[in-house]
């Protein structure tokens, strides 16, 4: 049997079944070998997730695409010449829709800042008279009497926030201020209503035209009938000018808010008067003031030392009692009047190109100059009708009338009465509180009586401002 060879058969191991190193064999994977086995069938699986992914992401990109497009209709609506084109439907859901600024041109808007007894019921009768203003007269009454008898400097900001409403046509304000269960206010619930244009006239009332210039008489426009203060405030909402007189408010600093506010375009225009004139006019209407001039004088810094009211050794009578709280409420008025014109003197930002200062004096001197002055500065318009009537109601033959009421009368006579009335002791309590407002607006003081009673000698002298 020598040489005789056998012959086994070759067996091959496949790499992968081998472990490098070890010489230990590896588990084999059917699947993966059947596969490796079928090229076919491995292209075709490919191809079909291809195709998969590349309709995820078409898909993928026409949802994004959509969402960019809705997202941009949203925040950008389409526009033609910077104006939204008409649609018949507004989606809900951007809520920036609904607190668009309005197009509309803003409304000029005037507060009259002054004092009582300083011709202001004059005064304002020259913007009630104008068909194209809405006019208000002292509303911030209703807060004075209301809070009565808070001091006057506490209450400012409750008539800061009337005005804020009332420049809105938002009369909703008065409410606050009416009796627990009383009736609800109308029109001619208002203070100063019964001599208001446009509460006595057309559409509100058929008793007089606004267009046509004249004092209205109380008892005429009580007869017309109440209407609501929606109504009112629909009416409000026509006039492009509000105006509104106010002797409450008694430091134009107060007003700094309103002021500022972009949406509103607030001026103001500041009726001044010698003090001492006011003063005499104070103590001449002492019983329609009795309210007033305890809130005021509740707003005196106790612990200023001040002159003595009469002289030693004059005996106090009752009499001297009701023209001490007169004189006495000057101290504050004078306080914030100063306050008012050291402001103007030096004005910030929020009051430049809105104060215009108006003295009385100068009003009833020169009726039609002033008037256009003030008219310009209102942006309105002033016409043969409206002059007439501020001449007619300066160069009247009376020298005085009833406290609180507007008729014709001699104005240049009725502001110097002062002289011929008040006191020496009067005057110098007065100067002493006034001294820097009378110094800013221009009226001398007086060293005697007899310089006082001499009205050949003229005390006006060119204002600051």
């Amino acid at each position: 049997m020598r040489g005789k060879q056998y012959h086994q058969p070759l067996k091959l191991t496949a790499p992968w079944e081998k472990d490098a190193g070890f010489g230990r064999k590896l588990k084999t994977y059917r699947n993966h070998t059947k596969i490796i086995a079928q090229p076919g069938i491995v292209m075709k699986v490919l191809r079909r997730k291809r195709i998969v992914l590349f309709m995820a992401y078409f898909l993928l990109l026409v949802l994004t695409m959509l969402n960019l497009a809705n997202y941009k209709w949203t925040k950008e609506p389409q526009q033609c010449n910077h104006q939204m084109r008409s649609t018949t439907y507004q989606s809900r859901s951007d809520i920036r829709f609904l607190y668009r600024p309005s197009l509309a041109k803003k409304r000029q808007l005037i507060y009259v800042l002054t004092t009582w007894r300083s011709g202001s019921s004059f005064f304002g009768e020259l913007f009630n008279q104008n068909p194209e203003v809405f006019f208000l007269y002292e509303p911030m009454w209703h807060i004075w009497q209301k809070l009565y008898p808070g001091d006057a400097v506490s209450l400012q900001g409750a008539a800061r926030d009337m005005l804020s409403s009332l420049y809105r046509c938002d009369l909703s304000v008065f409410q606050l201020y009416n009796s627990p269960g009383g009736k609800n206010f109308t029109s001619l619930g208002l203070f100063g209503a019964t001599l208001n244009k446009v509460m006595c006239s057309y559409p509100l009332c058929s008793a007089y035209r606004k267009e046509v210039v004249g004092m209205v008489d109380d008892k005429v426009c009580k007869k017309c009938p109440p209407q609501s203060l929606r109504l009112l405030e629909e009416e409000c909402l026509k006039y492009n000018t509000i105006v509104i007189k106010g002797v409450r408010i008694l430091d134009v600093n107060v007003l700094a808010p309103l002021m500022e506010d972009p949406s509103l375009d607030l001026k103001v225009i500041h009726l001044v008067r010698d003090p001492r004139a006011v003063a005499n006019s104070r103590i001449k209407s002492r019983h329609g003031l009795i309210r007033e001039n305890l809130q005021v004088v509740r707003s005196r810094d106790p612990k200023l030392r001040r002159i003595p009211f009469v002289d030693p050794g004059h005996k106090v009578n009752k009499k001297d009692g009701s023209d001490y709280h007169s004189i006495g409420a000057m101290e504050v008025i004078c306080d914030r009047t100063s306050r008012t014109l050291r402001t103007a003197l030096n004005p910030p930002g929020w009051l430049k190109g809105k104060y215009m200062a108006v003295r009385y004096e100068d009003l009833v001197e020169n009726p039609v100059k002033t008037l256009r002055s003030v008219y310009r500065f209102a942006n309105l318009t002033t016409n043969h009708d409206i002059e007439s009537f501020a001449l007619n109601m300066t160069s009247g033959s009376s020298s005085s009338s009833k406290p609180f009421i507007v008729s014709s009368r001699n104005a240049t006579q009725a502001a110097s009465a002062w002289r011929m009335v008040l006191s020496i002791q009067q005057i110098k309590q007065v100067e002493d509180y006034c001294h820097h407002s009378m110094s800013v607006l221009g009226y001398e003081r007086v060293r005697t009586a007899g310089e006082a009673k001499d009205l050949s000698k003229s005390l006006l002298t060119r204002s600051k401002l």
